[in-house]
């Protein structure tokens, strides 16, 4: 300025302009190859953070306004959308509510719904009563540049402060998370078990506690809980003629009783700490511990001595109660409580479901209320079997002998179903042979013939368990590993004899690194991912008898399988359970050709083939 003037200049700057058209799809701006000035030349490809801003504009006590800008020429999927809060307890997203955006016939995925431009997203949430609170929205979403590059999935996060409130809002029953953001609800997509009764149970409480209670009596028919009734059985018949039928009630309610609340505040304990406090008694130590407990009971119904307290602590009960059942009840409640750490029942939908609502509202008598719906609706069976027990349980004499030497026998299987989970299989049907064979021994099979009437029917049985146990001892010296099929080990060996079945091999991993690995060389196929344990019966159960169904066989074979082994339950196998929400094993998780876990398809707990198979053929239809 009043000093020199510059020559005639000549500039050029790059701008990209919408298209004129109303419709983007048309002709968007980035599919134009050509400029006018510079012919051919192309501008490089944004990068994600560049091509797409993800902020937040406004929010209320319930609500946040989150918005995307979409840079020209670029565009985001409507059906890759999902959002998750991080950082605050309480606080889980309610509702998206997602714009229709418009469709594109895309190369990758045909006609699919997309957003250009700039798009905003209402996310309401549940959230609890309290002053103002600090929370991460994060959001996972998918786009690609016209015509030209996909970017794979990413995640972003937005934190802001939401007022205070006086009063929780929302409902989390009505949670949809990942999946109507996904727009997994607009597709018809199943909504997992074990989340849909999580839903019930916070949408109408009343309803989901007779829920959970009637899912309690059909647990009370699986594996994991049968083993509670010879303990029950053992303690009824241990007090001899002395029982009545009222004696039986109040002993087993009280074994019931004290068996559902120890579960129940174990299970609040897991959901509010993400632990699986039941691994912590896997320990091949304490097992061994609760494996002598019962050794020693079963030989005291075989008549060797008689369990009982110390004198000197009897006289102090004595005094301290009218009657010395105090003291019977006591033990009876140990008892109870035992079972509900050794021999309760296995992870199941409706615990992982009291869980996830402890975990996600911090609701612990919600889902405590829950889970002793559930404890107490597996127990009424064990009542009333109980007090039937007490009812057959025969006067003093050599009748009341032979019932208590059966359930001593009862009791070592026991303890011989609890050490499958630490010792080898093929020690396992040594044990149960021996046990079958010294069965047979005492009820005659060796004994010389010429009695008649029951003498030669317990004899009959005597040499078909005697038969049975030189079967198991046979096949562990075949190097046989399954005492329910003991010969199967002997039928790849005979000439002319098919093998044993077997299903498809998992590939075996241990942390969260290697998990991710394994799924970015998925090979175009969606993974399979399965926890297991030693000490997790049903997942043994899964593997001897659903995996190896020939159906469920050839679909496994189109699918990567994966597994992690989290017998030890150490602070690695403790962060793959946490990463994605997982209590303990059984639970299988599918993941799609980009990794991306498929939530609805979560299964948790034992399936047999046909429900298994089923599921599968729904994972592949959904890839």
């Amino acid at each position: 300025e009043d000093e020199l003037c510059y020559p005639p200049s000549s500039q050029i700057v790059l701008v990209s302009l919408p298209s004129a058209t109303a419709d983007p799809v048309a002709k968007p701006a980035a599919e134009s190859k050509k400029n006018p000035l510079l012919g051919d030349y192309e501008p490089p490809a944004l990068t994600a953070e560049e091509a797409f801003v993800y902020e937040s504009i406004g929010f209320d006590a319930e609500t946040a306004l989150v918005r995307f800008t979409v840079q020209p020429g670029y565009y985001l999927y409507r059906d890759k959308f999902s959002f998750q809060v991080a950082g605050a307890h309480g606080f889980v997203v309610q509702d998206v509510q997602l714009p229709e955006g418009v469709i594109k016939d895309d190369p990758e995925f045909g006609p699919v719904p997309v957003y250009y431009g700039q798009v905003e997203i209402p996310v309401k949430f549940v959230r609890p009563a309290g002053p103002e609170t600090e929370i991460a929205l994060e959001a996972d979403f998918q786009g690609c540049k016209d015509g030209d590059i996909c970017y794979p999935p990413m995640s972003r996060s937005v934190s802001f402060t939401m007022p205070a409130s006086a009063a929780p809002t929302g409902n989390a029953g009505e949670v949809v998370e990942n999946r109507r953001s996904a727009g997994l609800a607009a597709s018809g997509a199943p909504v997992s078990e074990q989340d849909e009764l999580a839903g019930l149970l916070t949408r109408a409480p009343a309803k989901a506690i007779i829920a959970f209670f009637i899912a309690g009596l059909l647990l009370a028919f699986t594996p994991c809980v049968l083993p509670m009734l010879p303990i029950l059985s053992g303690i009824i018949v241990g007090q001899g003629d002395k029982i009545t039928t009222a004696r039986a009630f109040w002993l087993s309610l009280v074994y019931v009783l004290a068996m559902a609340v120890t579960y129940t505040v174990a299970g609040v304990l897991a959901g509010l700490f993400g632990q699986n406090l039941q691994a912590m008694f896997q320990n091949p130590w304490v097992i061994s511990g609760f494996v002598l407990i019962f050794i020693l009971l079963a030989l005291s119904m075989f008549g060797f001595y008689e369990l009982q307290l110390p004198s000197r602590l009897q006289t102090r009960l004595t005094e301290a109660s009218s009657k010395q059942k105090g003291g019977h009840l006591f033990g009876v409640a140990v008892m109870g409580f035992l079972s509900a750490l050794i021999v309760g029942p296995c992870v199941a939908p409706p615990l992982m479901a009291a869980l996830i609502v402890i975990g996600n509202s911090g609701d612990a008598v919600l889902g405590g209320a829950a889970l002793f719906a559930l404890a107490m609706g597996m127990g009424v069976p064990v009542i009333l079997f109980g007090v039937s027990a007490g009812k057959l349980v025969p006067k003093a004499g050599a009748w009341m002998n032979a019932v208590k030497a059966v359930f001593g026998v009862a009791m070592l299987g026991l303890s011989i179903w609890m050490l499958e989970r630490i010792l080898p299989g093929s020690l396992i049907m040594v044990l149960w042979g021996a046990l079958a064979i010294a069965c047979g021994v005492y009820l005659g099979a060796l004994d010389p013939s010429g009695e008649s009437g029951w003498r030669k029917l317990w004899k009959s049985l005597g040499v078909i368990l005697l038969v049975l146990g030189i079967l198991e001892l046979v096949g562990a010296a075949a190097g046989g590993d399954y005492w329910l099929k003991p010969l199967d080990s002997l039928r790849s060996t005979t000439a002319g004899a098919p093998a044993a079945e077997q299903h498809a091999e998992f590939k075996r991993i241990k942390s969260l690194g290697d998990l991710e690995q394994s799924l970015a060389a998925n090979g175009g196929r969606v993974t399979m991912f399965d926890y297991y344990a030693d000490w997790c019966v049903e997942c043994i159960r899964m593997e001897r008898t659903t995996f190896v169904d020939p159906g469920v066989a050839r679909l496994m074979d189109e699918l990567q399988l994966v597994q992690a082994d989290v017998t030890a339950n150490d602070d690695v196998d403790q962060e793959l359970m946490r990463a994605f929400g997982v209590i303990g094993p059984p639970a299988i998780l599918f993941f799609d050709l980009e990794g991306n876990e498929m939530k609805p398809y979560r299964l948790v707990g034992y399936f047999d083939a046909e429900e298994f198979s089923a599921h599968l053929e729904k994972v592949l239809a959904a890839r």
